[in-house]
């Protein structure tokens, strides 16, 4: 192997021209930690808005991405659970482990699990991040059974689509809110019913759902809180408001919960046994070369794409 890889980092905040690809030193893995060579890597809303201004990560130079799928190449000590060879995928701990957007990028052992061989790495890629969103928001916070009503906001988005899937597996009834040209996509993932938001408030025809999955934030979250029965459930993935969301939906004698989504391997292979079962795939909106990353992000802003865009980079 090389002593250095490629890379796509930016030293200032900005628009997509700020990402420049370079030659940085490759990593070695530590103490239970591998060294994966990246053959795919999803890119997430969170990959531009760090790139745009400071968030979790401090100030640049840094190299974004947290979705990874590829083979290991090396192991740590302590790493009984991959040997190099293996393909795995998995998410990078968020928000502090970044760095997928590159030819190799280390990370914990019990990040990743093995890829399933159903699927090629684009596919893998693009998975981790909003699945683990989903499953995390709807399983292990919302707690969603069978046969409870799931309202699902960005239904056709990176996290909704996977969320559709993971409701319907749970054997759940999906309401889903998209533009009418994404409606077909969702029924053909299992949705049961949406809503044009262009067209209808959602809380004007919505009423008695169990879980709301809030991808948007602003006004939604309170017009959400309209559409639950009483004890439901309302989990965001904006991480802000906790504190009022609560308040106001304690008043209405529900619950709301806002989450970051966290590197988890139960999570990793509960997400595995989907896409290996057929359950859970991802749509992808697009793909570039490494190089091309400027482009993802530009194509990622317009808000207009329908599943994940997906950077490959072997």
């Amino acid at each position: 192997m090389s002593e250095t890889m490629r890379a796509i980092s930016q030293d200032e905040f900005g628009g997509p021209e700020v990402l420049r690809e370079v030659e940085l030193p490759r990593p070695e893995p530590g103490p239970s930690q591998v060294l994966v060579q990246v053959h795919a890597a999803g890119v997430n809303p969170t990959d531009w808005k760090h790139r745009a201004q400071q968030r979790f990560l401090g100030t640049p130079p840094y190299v974004l991405g947290w979705d990874v799928s590829g083979v290991v190449v090396a192991v740590g000590t302590g790493v009984t659970l991959h040997k190099p060879g293996d393909e795995v995928f998995g998410m990078l701990p968020y928000p502090h482990g970044a760095g997928s957007h590159a030819e190799y990028v280390t990370g914990p052992a019990r990040a990743f699990v093995p890829k399933p061989s159903e699927v090629d790495h684009v596919q893998a890629g693009a998975i981790p991040l909003v699945a683990l969103t989903a499953w995390q928001a709807l399983v292990d916070t919302a707690h969603l059974q069978a046969g409870q009503r799931v309202l699902i906001h960005a239904a056709a988005g990176g996290v909704g689509h996977a969320a559709v899937q993971i409701a319907k597996a749970r054997g759940a009834y999906v309401i889903g809110t998209a533009s009418a040209g994404k409606h077909e996509f969702l029924r053909g993932l299992g949705a049961d019913e949406l809503i044009d938001y262009r067209e209808t408030d959602f809380a004007d025809v919505v009423s008695d759902v169990d879980v709301v999955l809030d991808t948007i934030g602003g006004d939604y979250r309170g017009r959400s809180l309209r559409t639950l029965r009483r004890g439901g459930v309302l989990v965001s993935i904006l991480p802000y408001g906790q504190e009022e969301l609560a308040a106001e939906a304690e008043q209405l004698g529900m619950r709301a919960e806002t989450m970051l989504v966290e590197a988890d391997q139960a999570g990793m292979r509960a997400i595995a046994a989907l896409v290996k079962s057929g359950q859970l795939r991802a749509e992808i909106a697009a793909t570039f070369p490494l190089a091309e990353a400027a482009k993802a992000h530009e194509l990622g802003e317009t808000g207009r794409t329908t599943g994940k865009i997906v950077l490959t980079v072997r």
